[in-house]
């Protein structure tokens, strides 16, 4: 049986308050839409290129399910830069699995990379995040994700339970294809609330205080050949990026 559970859905205007108040808040994909300011046909002009990910050639678990990208970009106000292509860092108190290892991924392409729909998704969520903790610098590293499940099985978070080192997350789900599990779980860093829901509608954006709030996704099985699940995941952090001796 593949269940899906609904997320707890809120409006472009009321992302900010909710994000405040509970640490999380979870965007419909026509409230993303809202937020910056685009049709939703738009942001489709961005999922063709999740079909095109390299394999993750860092997986210490041995998997082969996890395609990816990355890039990295400064918010200053309006203003949006592309950084240097750098290595994904992060330490091992926040990724247990991977981290204390320099992650050099295949860097994003430069065509979607200047599309203006991409640059004024990144630049709406790094207002929210600026209206949430003050008016600053964002140091942002985007992530292109397919987890498939050409193996059996996909792991679209094989560290668990966790938090990222940063200040605020956005997971937005691509697309979802012939598979089942993938539900999404938060829990208050500081104790055992939480809930649980399933993205199953491209666009679907998940926003957390990263610390205030721990994340997992399950793991997804097939429903038929081909079957996998397809996300971006934004990371904002304030002060720099994360690398060693940082």
């Amino acid at each position: 049986m593949n269940v899906l559970l609904d997320p707890p859905l809120v409006g472009a205007d009321d992302v900010v308050p909710t994000l405040a108040d509970d640490g999380h808040a979870v965007l419909a994909p026509q409230g993303l839409a809202a937020l910056v300011d685009v049709e939703l046909a738009a942001l489709d002009a961005l999922r063709p290129d999740w079909n095109d990910l390299p394999l993750d050639a860092y997986l210490r678990d041995g998997g082969r399910y996890r395609r990816r990208r990355h890039a990295n970009f400064v918010v200053r106000g309006a203003e949006l830069t592309h950084v240097p292509h750098r290595a994904h860092w992060q330490p091992v108190e926040y990724n247990a699995l991977h981290g204390g290892l320099e992650r050099w991924f295949e860097p994003m392409r430069a065509e979607v990379i200047a599309l203006p729909v991409w640059q004024r998704l990144l630049l709406a969520l790094s207002a929210v995040c600026s209206a949430v903790k003050g008016e600053q610098p964002w140091y942002v590293e985007a992530h292109q994700f397919r987890i498939d499940t050409t193996d059996g099985i996909g792991r679209p978070t094989p560290e668990g339970a966790h938090r990222d080192g940063v200040d605020f997350v956005a997971v937005l789900l691509i697309d979802r294809v012939d598979v089942k599990g993938g539900e999404t779980r938060v829990f208050d860093a500081d104790g055992p609330t939480g809930l649980r829901f399933t993205m199953h509608r491209p666009w679907t954006t998940l926003l957390l205080d990263d610390a205030r709030v721990i994340h997992e996704s399950t793991p997804i099985q097939p429903l038929a050949a081909g079957g996998h699940r397809d996300t971006l995941v934004l990371t904002f952090r304030s002060g720099g990026f994360q690398e060693p001796g940082a």
